[in-house]
């Protein structure tokens, strides 16, 4: 740090200590972890002390010049400055004094990028909550937690079937948001990002909502009323809907010359102010989603909330899916490497899918991975709805499916619509898994069957947020432990006509199925998030 330097302290707390970054830097001013510690000692022996530039700009200079990339925050009215002369400096230290650096934190603190309720309902006091949680020294992981335990106290109430219960769960869920909404406040206040908060902060918001169905679940079953269907439904819907979002987004982030005429479109939309809140709310992002959840909850019964939930995100769906059909068939642009890769392991392909598609390498640039995907999922899905539970005909649709799922991820997945074939995957087999479990129709057939899809959910989110971070997919050996979806659809139909003669053992099936899925990835996914390998990211994209 130049001795010189006039600034905020809010700028230097931005550049010297944000831990995503090997090398970030601000004028006068560069700080670096380990892993650009050689090209700063290359930097040192290279840049002599004394020139007309700040020293540490020199040395950021030739830190990027080495290959290292040297990040440079906004500091939009922040100032960060070496004055050449005391005129300069006086005018430095003017403008230090007429921005408020506290003002500054606090406001960017809140995610550029929010939905209405949160934005205007929620951001306007949880960011003093996160200040006043980083004066007290407390970290977002544990107010991650609190969020956590609040939401399962909630599901713990709505379980009760009573309407008191109804009424808390519904309080003790937005109260749950509120600081779900402080922890990556607090981590954007305080600069505290963590490996061990990506994992939370990833995981959590998902643990949260689906123990709040399966609360409502419990509760309506307390009343008579079986919603598990319903609850299991929703979680679905949601899931998939997700994917959809991360495949898109992984297959497009980095694609070149974006020429879409559909995208141009959104962008005027966006510069219209009311717009871009219509149509942020439409798609019922996750503020708006737990507000609807919660005041239902109070007021109604849980299958009102469900049903309300299924039609509120099935149009949300509808909405963003079509809107990104139509950008991607409507757009010039290259598909890399990187993002094939992604979506291939976004697709969650096990051992039956690989060795088709490694037969057929070579031979399959003639197909259409997305409608052969589709046409797959179609059959699966049908099959697995309209014959009987137990019908051996269901494991020949499923070998077709396994054949499906195969020649779709043969080619590298650069189609214009690619990045549909793993949310086509997850809804084969989530519906699937859904479908046989109602045609059991035996006692705990539907809560096993939540369980499973909980856990292969767990699974696709930790490969999502893997990817995010930079650090890839899963290992390979964990993907084929577990099957791979077109594996796990094979084995369950495969249990199915087992058990058609003892339907009674079909959901202890399930369960076994659930557990040892659940411990593989749980047990993998632990040891990489803590590791000192996994990304020190916090999600600062759209809420889900």
């Amino acid at each position: 740090m130049d001795s010189a330097f006039v600034g905020h302290v809010h700028a230097l707390r931005l550049a010297l200590t944000d831990p995503r970054f090997d090398a970030c830097a601000v004028t006068g001013a560069l700080t670096v972890q380990a892993g650009a510690r050689g090209a700063l000692d290359q930097a040192v022996a290279a840049v002599e002390s004394g020139g007309a530039d700040p020293y540490p700009d020199r040395l950021a200079a030739a830190v990027e010049a080495a290959g290292t990339a040297v990040q440079r925050p906004e500091l939009g009215t922040l100032v960060a400055a070496v004055p050449a002369g005391p005129a300069e400096r006086e005018a430095a230290t003017a403008a230090v004094a007429a921005v408020d650096d506290e003002a500054v934190r606090l406001r960017t603190a809140v995610k550029s990028r929010d939905g209405f309720f949160t934005t205007f309902c929620i951001s306007p006091y949880s960011r003093y909550i996160a200040r006043w949680c980083a004066r007290r020294g407390l970290t977002p992981n544990q107010v991650t937690t609190a969020s956590l335990i609040t939401a399962l106290i909630a599901a713990g109430c709505a379980a009760t079937g009573e309407r008191w219960g109804y009424v808390a769960a519904g309080v003790l869920l937005l109260v749950s948001f509120v600081l779900d909404c402080t922890d990556g406040q607090l981590a954007r206040y305080s600069l505290q990002y963590s490996t061990m908060g990506a994992w939370l902060d990833a995981t959590f918001d998902r643990a949260k909502e689906y123990s709040f169905y399966a609360g409502l679940a419990l509760g309506a079953a307390r009343n008579g009323d079986d919603v598990w269907a319903l609850a299991v439904g929703s979680m679905i819907l949601m899931t998939c809907r997700h994917v959809v979002d991360f495949s898109f987004n992984e297959a497009n982030h980095d694609a070149t010359a974006n020429t879409s005429p559909t995208a141009a479109l959104s962008d005027r939309l966006d510069s219209v102010g009311w717009t871009v809140w219509i149509r942020r709310m439409i798609i019922l992002p996750i503020g708006e989603r737990w507000a609807m959840i919660a005041v239902l909850t109070a007021f109604t019964t849980p299958r009102i909330v469900f049903y309300a939930l299924l039609v509120g995100c099935a149009f949300g769906a509808l909405y963003t899916t079509a809107g990104r059909v139509l950008r991607s068939l409507t757009r010039k642009a290259t598909r890399t490497d990187r993002a094939a890769r992604a979506l291939a392991d976004l697709a969650d392909s096990g051992p039956l899918a690989e060795l088709q598609a490694r037969l057929l390498r070579g031979r399959a640039g003639s197909f259409g991975s997305v409608y052969v995907a589709a046409l797959g999922t179609l059959v699966m899905i049908a099959g697995a709805v309209f014959l009987p539970f137990g019908d051996p005909r269901v494991i020949a649709v499923a070998v077709i499916y396994v054949m499906a799922a195969g020649l779709a991820v043969a080619a590298p997945l650069r189609g214009a619509l690619d990045w549909l074939i793993p949310p086509l995957f997850r809804a084969a087999e989530y519906v699937t898994v859904l479908a046989l479990a109602v045609k059991a129709d035996v006692p705990g057939a539907l809560p096993a069957a939540f369980g499973l899809i909980a856990a292969v959910a767990y699974h696709h989110y930790d490969t999502v947020y893997r990817i995010r971070g930079g650090t890839g997919a899963p290992p390979h050996w964990l993907v084929r432990t577990i099957g791979g979806h077109e594996g796990r659809v094979l084995l369950i139909t495969a249990l199915a006509a087992v058990l058609v003669t003892r339907e009674a053992d079909f959901p202890v099936a399930l369960t076994a199925v659930a557990v040892f899925v659940a411990l593989v990835v749980l047990v993998e996914s632990i040891r990489f998030w803590v590791s000192s390998g996994a990304p020190a990211v916090h999600d600062e994209g759209e809420p889900a």
